[in-house]
């Protein structure tokens, strides 16, 4: 069997031009003619070069791998029991699915509630607003994401030091207009963040409290890369402390640029450098200038570094660190690193299991932790939750909940001008006909309801939908609190999901029945 992809995606924008036709080994067309014009991916790199590593559009687009990993969370069905209750009376009116409780914390020493076991993850373009205002009505945490300053046309720097960002300020902004005590907006750093001490600033001129230290670029795994054609931007850039290559200050390098000859200006983020010792130092350090929870984000990166990650945050009372499986969504990422790097969701799963299991058994604390990559329905939601516990307490919905914001903001949209699709006009054509979930938010927001974007709104349902799915597969189970939701609430359907799970098939639960 051939997991990956073939040479032509919308991701690239290209396609085969023999479909049906294709070569599995290599991704091309099984008969590559020579009057072909190369709608391909091999054609498309013949005539832009490296600019095809990237996808298309990704600054108005959201990615994920396409590659047919052998295991993800389809391999798992999920159980159901006829017999007693767990976190309610055995009683018919009080073990009932709305009454499954989903609220948990967020950190630890300072946490903060939250309505749901969910997470936002890093996120800094596209329906950014809504999706910061979405998790506020919600009342989960949500991640702003890497490099905001660099898209920040205020920006204002002292020796390369930011004192003052209007663009973070908005995005802040735009959580806590809408934050009822539940939830935190987090301010995310890569490498070139920690460099222009964008965190600092947060904490000491926004009174931001959480604050997330990344590692790599999630599901890119190295580091942000995005052309720069114009010298004017290189050079601003260059000016700003980020790494400009070619450099744009070099005469030599600029004389060419004019005559377009040489390299397009990439900017290129730079590789977090991070030692076990340099982290405690900093995470001591933010602790100091008044930031209460801290968390770590971990790409699907060699075992090794997980287990380091995760031993530096048991030592240093890390608040949450979420990892990203391979084969979740991203931004802009070169295609085939985000197709064929990292450990796959399930198995980066297990990989954390394991560990943060055998810091137990040394009795070490055990840091928070949330699960990212691919996760989007309840489904998905409470399988992770199952294969994960008692460890792993949060998952993390990326380019599920960013698609569903969008969704609501489109609408919104038509329905200003008009154009409300067929298929929604079917539901009615004002805001309050259409968005089925506003009617809860009015017995919150009152008559300030009419202020909230439609794409908050939309994201609001979209996990109102995911958290009620989730208490019904809860008490599927009989279980009415997140605490007791455990493993044997699912049951590998292959042979390559029961040994990566170390759980009994339905096979093996039955002959262990009948051996009694």
């Amino acid at each position: 069997m051939y997991f990956s992809p073939s040479l032509a995606s919308p991701v690239t924008h290209t396609r085969m031009q023999t479909p049906r036709h294709v070569a599995g080994i290599s991704g091309m067309c099984a008969a590559c003619t020579a009057d072909c014009t190369g709608p391909c991916e091999i054609g498309l790199s013949a005539i832009r070069g490296a600019e095809a590593i990237l996808p298309f559009a990704a600054d108005k687009n959201q990615f994920a791998s396409e590659k047919e990993y052998p295991l993800d969370f389809s391999h798992f069905n999920i159980n159901g029991r006829v017999f007693g209750a767990k976190g309610a009376s055995a009683d018919p009116d009080k073990a009932s699915f709305p009454y499954a409780d989903i609220s948990s914390v967020f950190g630890t020493t300072h946490a903060v509630a939250i309505n749901g076991p969910f997470i936002l993850p890093a996120m800094a373009k596209l329906a950014w607003e809504e999706y910061y205002a979405g998790a506020a009505l919600y009342g989960i945490p949500v991640v702003i994401g890497e490099d905001v300053i660099a898209k920040d046309p205020g920006l204002v720097t002292h020796n390369r030091r930011v004192t003052d960002s209007p663009l973070i300020t908005e995005m802040v902004s735009a959580f806590r207009q809408y934050q009822l005590g539940a939830g935190d907006i987090v301010l995310q750093a890569n490498a070139d963040d920690e460099y222009h001490g964008v965190l600092e600033y947060a904490i000491d001129r926004l009174n931001v409290t959480s604050v997330e230290l990344k590692f790599g670029q999630a599901a890119k795994g190295i580091q942000g890369m995005i052309q720069v054609p114009d010298l004017k931007d290189a050079l601003r850039l260059k000016t700003l402390g980020y790494l400009i290559v070619p450099d744009p200050t070099d005469p030599v390098v600029a004389e060419a640029y004019a005559k377009g000859i040489g390299p397009v200006f990439e900017k290129i983020g730079r590789l977090p450098m991070w030692t076990p010792e340099m982290l405690l130092n900093r995470v001591a350090g933010l602790r100091r200038l008044g930031a209460e929870r801290i968390c770590f984000k971990m790409g699907p990166f060699d075992p090794r570094d997980v287990a380091t990650v995760l031993q530096v945050a048991s030592e240093a009372g890390i608040d949450l660190v979420t990892f990203d499986g391979a084969g979740g969504g991203t931004g802009h990422s070169p295609v085939k690193m985000m197709n064929e790097w990292g450990i796959p969701t399930v198995t980066l799963e297990m990989t954390v299991y394991h560990i943060l299991k055998n810091l137990k058994k040394e009795g070490k604390h055990l840091p928070p932790v949330a699960m990212a990559g691919g996760f989007t329905t309840e489904d998905q939601v409470y399988k992770g939750l199952a294969l994960g516990a008692p460890y792993i307490g949060m998952i993390a919905i990326g380019r599920a909940a960013m698609a569903a914001a969008s969704v609501g903001r489109q609408i919104g949209e038509t329905l200003k001008n008009g154009t409300l699709p067929k298929e929604i006009a079917r539901f009615g054509s004002s805001v309050d006909e259409v968005f089925a979930d506003l009617r809860l938010l009015k017995a919150t927001y009152g008559n300030d309801v009419s202020k909230i974007p439609t794409g908050a709104i939309g994201l609001y349902s979209f996990l109102n939908r995911v958290s009620v799915g989730l208490k019904q597969l809860m008490a599927l189970n009989r279980k009415f609190a997140l605490q007791y939701i455990d493993r044997e609430d699912i049951v590998p359907l292959t042979d390559i999901a029961a040994e990566e799970a170390g759980l009994a098939t339905y096979k093996e639960r039955t002959q262990s029945i009948l051996s009694m």
